[in-house]
């Protein structure tokens, strides 16, 4: 695996979280292949509640550029222990920010925290992005070729397409 993807990957489950969406069935996967999520396990109610608000402030600053304060309160409340693992069979070791098998949102918070702070800091294989549809505001990972997505979605992207159409159909006469 490569880092960037590993980085992209937790950002990715950032994004969710914040957006508060269940995780997609491949991070789903991804928390089950580190030991963190069994198939019917949930992380605890309050632990969780206690770090979605941190990470959707993280995910905001790591969307716009900064500040820097809500990562660093993130990784102060939830810090990377950086290991090297191999679970993918051999040669395929990678840096993971927490270990396996730990705790399901102690897990979270260090990987979204890390990935967060490598993407503020200008990680150029990643980028986060708030959609810029009228009342969205929805976080997304911008993983196309030129880093130029303005969209969490097709929808909200058609949306906004359709209403210039009309306001300009509309001024026209």
């Amino acid at each position: 695996m490569r880092y960037a993807d590993y980085v992209g990957n937790m950002a990715r489950l950032a994004v969710e979280i914040a957006n508060g969406d269940a995780p997609g069935e491949e991070r789903g996967e991804m928390l089950r292949r580190h030991r963190v999520a069994e198939p019917d396990a949930e992380p605890d109610a309050e632990a969780l509640a206690a770090l979605v608000p941190a990470l959707r402030a993280a995910v905001e600053a790591a969307a716009q550029g900064g500040p820097l304060e809500p990562v660093n309160v993130l990784l102060e409340r939830y810090p990377p222990v950086i290991r090297v693992d191999g679970h993918d069979g051999p040669g395929t070791a990678h840096m993971h920010f927490a270990p396996n098998g730990e705790d399901p949102v102690t897990w979270l918070g260090r990987n979204c925290a890390a990935a967060l702070a490598h993407v503020l800091c200008g990680d150029p294989a990643v980028t986060l992005g708030r959609c810029q549809a009228v009342g969205c505001g929805r976080f997304y990972v911008d993983d196309s070729r030129n880093r130029t997505r303005r969209f969490c979605s097709n929808a909200c992207a058609s949306r906004t397409t359709v209403a210039a159409y009309r306001a300009r159909r509309k001024a026209a006469g």
